[in-house]
């Protein structure tokens, strides 16, 4: 399945973007009006230093508004006999803030194209790993080594290739005024000060799932206009006062924050976020009708891709699947936790087995859960139990 429709719904200061599959929804998107999104682009201030394990060195960076970001000294490129206090810095958000964790910034800053990444700090031509044709991706790669111009990188997109090479070469020169344009901002500018906003993500969205995309559904008739300006007649928009109520999606939400998912079968799924770790627990539950465990983990298997994904669950995970942990025995539900986590368009690795019989998921972290998007620690019970902000 791919996603058929986009759902978009600007209110009360926060922006929600909903990707649907057949109309069920299987991502979400929460944008608040001041948060430091991943992409921004700062002048930011030096606001101190700061000792680390093993002797490392960090900064934490004014960016306005009372936030403050991390800056890790050991990044390439970075010298921190030069940094002091006070100092102003070209940042780019690299991690949003997460719970109690303030958002992560870099030096080596990216402009992300729909073909191209520009990245002007970098010397090298990378070619996405996604392109089957390599034949095709090399040749992209050699146009755009031959259109550098002094000391820059670049990463080629998978939708490069789909595009001609004058397209290509277009894009290219944007990416370039744009960081000239970052560049002048910032020679003007008194620090801490926004620099570039990331653009709004339903473009990108859209960009994306394109071929597979039916309608787009919003309560903006900006954002309407915007989006036919630039897509034409590619897309099909429709405006709806309350979409995410038309399409049912606040129950959804909702229930994306329970811990508890139930299966068909009758076994229960449990989900509980920490601080470290992501834990997951598979039980059989009721789950007499099937009779086989083997059933019930694959079907549980296919629900935590799609809870992953929903919930946006990130850093590790570890899962507790039922019965057994002999490898022959999960050997096939492994399989189909594969295929499933292979929909996910972060990137996600799946590990296998460790040696007390869990299986173990990195997923990138890119922007906080939904549910530290939407609810806070509970200060009487200090973090066991939550409550809606």
């Amino acid at each position: 399945m791919s996603t058929n429709t986009i759902v978009f719904e600007s209110k009360n200061s926060a922006t929600r973007i909903a990707l649907l599959e057949n109309n069920e929804l299987v991502e979400l998107e929460i944008i608040a009006a001041n948060r430091a999104l991943e992409g921004n682009i700062y002048l930011g201030k030096v606001a101190r230093k700061v000792e680390l394990a093993h002797g490392k060195i960090g900064f934490f960076i004014e960016l306005g508004e009372g936030r403050e970001a991390f800056l890790n000294a050991e990044e390439y490129g970075m010298d921190e006999l030069k940094i002091c206090e006070g100092q102003s810095l070209i940042i780019q958000v690299a991690q949003e803030k997460r719970a109690e964790k303030g958002p992560k910034v870099t030096r080596m800053i990216q402009f992300v194209g729909e073909n191209l990444v520009y990245c002007p700090y970098k010397l090298n031509v990378e070619v996405s790993s996604k392109i089957l044709d390599k034949d095709k991706a090399h040749t992209y790669k050699d146009f755009v080594l031959e259109n550098v111009t002094g000391q820059e990188g670049w990463i080629v997109r998978t939708s490069a290739v789909e595009h001609s090479f004058e397209d290509v070469l277009a894009e290219m020169n944007y990416l370039r005024s744009a960081f000239d344009k970052v560049r002048a901002l910032a020679r003007n500018a008194s620090a801490p000060a926004l620099l570039m906003a990331k653009p709004n993500p339903i473009f990108e969205y859209v960009a994306k799932y394109m071929p597979s995309l039916n309608k787009i559904v919003l309560n903006n008739r900006n954002i309407e206009a915007d989006l036919l300006a630039r897509f034409g007649e590619k897309i099909a928009t429709e405006i709806d006062n309350a979409p995410f109520d038309t399409y049912g999606l606040e129950d959804v939400i909702v229930e994306a924050l329970d811990k508890n998912v139930r299966l068909k079968s009758g076994g229960r799924i449990t989900i509980e976020e920490t601080k470290a770790v992501v834990a997951i627990d598979v039980d059989s539950g009721q789950d007499n009708g099937k009779g086989s465990l083997s059933h019930l983990n694959e079907e549980a298997a296919v629900e935590i891709a799609k809870q992953i994904r929903l919930r946006n669950l990130s850093g590790k995970i570890i899962i507790d699947f039922a019965g057994s942990s002999d490898y022959r025995y999960l050997k096939p539900v492994l399989e189909v936790l594969e295929k499933e986590l292979s929909k996910d368009a972060t990137k996600t690795i799946l590990y296998g087995l460790s040696r007390g019989g869990n299986v173990e998921i990195v997923r990138s972290r890119k922007r906080p859960s939904l549910l530290d998007m939407l609810t806070v620690e509970c200060e009487s019970c200090q973090g066991t139990g939550r409550v809606l902000k």
